[in-house]
């Protein structure tokens, strides 16, 4: 019977068996494992450094067992970084187990100890693994997020390059068509998960940015896949998808910008919810959240150009446009305290009458001035068109 061999006698044993045992790994992965069969040259070659890596740092553990926090590391070190992006945790376990089985199988008559310094050199290099995959995710989830601030800041500012695309794209951005912007209070403790998860449930997606105290969230509605049996869904409107995100928010008020057509538009929803935002503590009753454009009045008296101009022109130019009559009945309805008799003594005309051009004021620009709220945001309209020299408002 022959003597046991010496550690040293093993070790240079195992030397001798390094290219057989990445030759035959090689092949058993290429018989094995359809992802690796499947993947481009240059993919396979860094997967084949890394079984390569393994085999060799194995025999140099096995030299010096106290090596495993480096030898386990340096096995990874082989790979490029782009191969973490290809290759999953999953199929990196295949790997090792698959290197395992080869050297496993070749010493399987050797003596116990070195088998059992197999296992225990497996068990090590698959918490290494795990170790590389968790710090590339994190590695990840930092850059997505420094990502993701930049690009909320570049709708914030409305200061656009050629790269913003490509950066929404780098962030997978799943919305389709319009959007929109709410903003508010950062919370306490910021629970983006817990946005994330909500905006999946309501079919939208969203990107995130905390700007000093304000919480600022960009909200897209998902393309939906629709088929011959599945009816289509109606889409959510932003203001009820904004009020399921309303938890993630801290106390204060909540404003929700104008929709706009796609993601590339979205500073001017971010302008008017910013604007309106500012100015929402001087509604004593604002709703949570809130419409920017409910909020025009404020926003005008505070000097908001944009808030102006949507007053003139989707409230005070159409109405002259369409009727003078209607324009100055609505100067006398809101002069007169909202008093339909008042109105008709000025305008000699019956109470009925007042009632009939008021519904036509309605109809014609989606406002009711008999409405507390409303008829605020009318007079505004009023005064600000009047104010920038528009047509002549009273007869």
């Amino acid at each position: 019977m022959a003597a046991p061999r010496t550690k040293q006698q093993t070790l240079a044993w195992l030397r001798t068996l390094t290219g057989e045992l990445s030759t035959a790994t090689l092949k058993r992965l290429e018989d094995t494992l359809p992802w690796y069969r499947d993947m481009p040259p240059g993919r396979r070659s860094a997967v084949g450094l890394v079984a390569q890596a393994g085999i060799t740092s194995f025999i140099s553990w096995f030299e010096d067992p106290k090596s495993i926090p480096w030898i386990a590391a340096d096995v990874f070190g082989a790979a490029p970084r782009e191969l973490l992006r290809s290759v999953s945790l999953q199929q990196t376990l295949q790997l090792i187990r698959v290197t395992v089985e080869i050297v496993e199988q070749r010493v399987k008559n050797d003596d116990e100890s070195l088998r059992e310094a197999i296992l225990l050199y497996s068990r090590e290099i698959a918490f290494a693994a795990a170790d590389v995959y968790a710090r590339a995710a994190e590695a990840r989830g930092l850059w997505d997020a420094r990502l993701e601030a930049l690009v909320v800041d570049s709708i914030l500012t409305g200061e656009y390059d050629s790269e913003l695309p490509s950066r929404i794209a780098a962030l997978g951005w799943n919305g389709h068509g319009e959007v929109s912007v709410l903003v508010g209070t950062a919370p306490k403790m910021l629970d983006v998960d817990m946005l994330r998860r909500t905006a999946r449930h309501l079919d939208a997606d969203v990107l995130i940015g905390v700007q000093g105290s304000r919480l600022v969230i960009v909200i897209g509605r998902v393309e939906q896949e629709v088929d011959e049996t599945t009816p289509p869904v109606e889409q959510r409107p932003f203001l009820e998808i904004a009020g399921q995100l309303e938890p993630g928010f801290g106390s204060g008020h909540l404003v929700l910008g104008h929709t706009v057509a796609s993601l590339l538009e979205a500073a001017r929803s971010a302008k008017a919810a910013l604007a309106g935002f500012a100015v929402a503590r001087a509604w004593r009753n604002a709703p949570r959240p809130a419409l920017a454009d409910d909020l025009l009045p404020e926003r005008a008296f505070a000097g908001d150009p944009l808030a102006r101009s949507t007053l003139i022109n989707r409230i005070y130019r159409p109405l002259h446009d369409h009727s003078t009559e209607l324009l100055t009945t609505l100067w006398c309805y809101l002069d007169n305290g909202r008093s339909l008799e008042a109105t008709a003594r000025e305008l000699f005309v019956h109470p009925n009458t007042v009632r009939y051009r008021l519904k036509r004021i309605s109809e014609v620009i989606g406002y009711d001035a008999t409405g507390a709220r409303e008829a605020l945001i009318l007079q505004a309209a009023l005064i600000v068109g009047a104010i920038a020299g528009s047509p002549k408002s009273r007869s």
